[in-house]
């Protein structure tokens, strides 16, 4: 069974200490809110509602959509909130910050700060074709040192991609929404597979969990970089271990952007897990080490284009 659409709690909604102002995104595996803690402070809520296994009852109750569901989604579930306590340790600029977690209405909440900016998506989308390298460079490696704190804490990501990447006014970039619980999903249920983003997640995710390591993000780190040259992700990853017509991004950009950058991509989109650089420190120094550029803060122009950022919400 697909994942389905499932109510998301009424604006005005009083969830613990929250008020919900809005359903803001999410999809098949979960809803986020803009909502207002006592403090009258804005925070993102992600609420567990996988699509797939429940649906929202009476008095907002989450209940299972068939009673084989229950152990799966509690599986999931504690999981879900398990993710959000190693989440909550994680103090970096660039991960988003879990302020809390609870449990209510039969499943969980993961509370974090709302952010205002805009997602790396959208800044694909209104400059298309036209993103220069120095803005990948350091938009990346900025991004590098908070997934580095999250791999040093044994954590995975999982779920790479522009929409989970926001652009801060400021021009710094932060991860946000973590898959770690989607992927323990998929390991008890085949059928959670496709709640992967085709294009971003690796190979191994769909052929092999046990393959998976920080190499597993890296990939998803090339095939995002990737879509800020091509404007869209590159093929799906089970497409390409069938037939595999990817084009590098050394031969398609040629002339346009540094061969050393185009290489930097296509090492990381290597099907092969060990042909990717094998830690986020390399990736780093690589994107970091060039001969004709220099990683600089954003000018003022940027700044003032940043600014001009429609709110996402």
């Amino acid at each position: 069974m697909s994942a389905q659409p499932n109510n998301a709690l009424p604006n005005g909604y009083q969830l613990m200490d929250y008020r919900i102002v809005r359903k803001i995104g999410g999809g098949g595996f979960s809803l986020v809110y803009l909502a207002y803690d006592a403090n009258d402070q804005a925070v993102a809520i992600k609420e567990y509602l996988p699509g797939s296994l429940v649906k929202r009852g009476e008095n907002d109750l989450v209940v299972p959509i068939a009673e084989e569901n229950l152990q799966t989604f509690r599986y999931g579930m504690r999981f879900f909130f398990e993710e959000g306590r190693s989440l909550a340790r994680i103090l970096h600029p660039n991960v988003v910050r879990v302020e809390n977690f609870f449990r209510a209405n039969d499943t969980v909440y993961m509370v974090m700060r709302y952010e205002r900016g805009k997602t790396l998506q959208e800044f694909i989308r209104s400059h298309r074709g036209d993103i220069r390298e120095s803005f990948i460079r350091r938009v990346f490696a900025e991004l590098l040192n908070g997934l580095r704190e999250v791999h040093t804490q044994k954590l995975l990501h999982l779920d790479i991609k522009p929409s989970n990447i926001y652009i801060r006014m400021d021009g710094s970039p932060v991860l946000i929404d973590f898959g770690a619980a989607r992927q323990t999903l998929t390991k008890e249920q085949p059928k959670m597979m496709t709640m992967y983003t085709p294009g971003f997640a690796a190979p191994e995710q769909y052929t092999d969990p046990t393959q998976m390591g920080p190499w597993t993000d890296i990939y998803s780190i090339g095939a995002t970089m990737y879509a800020c040259l091509a404007g869209g992700p590159p093929t799906a990853a089970d497409t390409r271990l069938l037939n595999d017509k990817l084009i590098p991004a050394a031969k398609a950009w040629q002339g346009k952007y540094s061969p050393e950058m185009l290489a930097i991509v296509d090492e990381c989109l290597q099907l092969d897990h060990l042909a990717r650089p094998q830690s986020v420190f390399s990736l780093q120094k690589s994107i970091m080490e060039t001969k004709d550029l220099v990683i600089k803060p954003p000018t003022l122009l940027e700044n003032l284009r940043n600014t001009l950022y429609k709110d996402i919400f």
